[in-house]
């Protein structure tokens, strides 16, 4: 494996996580169109550590902090959502873009 098939594979992630955010009215799908482009930003600064600096042990500790921020941030989304749905039934961005008047 080599640094240009780890980044191609960063890249289709974070392009297909784009066309996930942009395309989708649920907000469950536009979150999880977030976390693939984290994921893919993920697997590039993972891949660059690995192939650029491998004795370097501040990489992999920066990766497996991003990992766990992107389960918390996840867990704390689901949360928001589940309590948008329970509070108004919203379950689409332009029913939660209501919420702003």
């Amino acid at each position: 494996m080599t640094l240009e098939l780890f980044l191609l594979l960063a890249a289709g992630l974070l392009a297909i996580g784009l066309f996930g955010a942009l395309s989708q009215q649920s907000v469950v799908m536009l979150m999880m169109g977030l976390e693939l482009m984290i994921a893919g930003v993920i697997v590039a600064a993972a891949a660059c550590w690995h192939f650029l600096a491998p004795g370097a042990t501040a990489g992999q500790v920066l990766v497996l902090l991003a990992v766990a921020v992107m389960a918390v941030e996840m867990a704390v989304g689901f949360a928001v959502v589940t309590a948008l749905f329970r509070a108004r039934e919203a379950d689409l961005t332009d029913m939660a873009a209501d919420l702003r008047e």
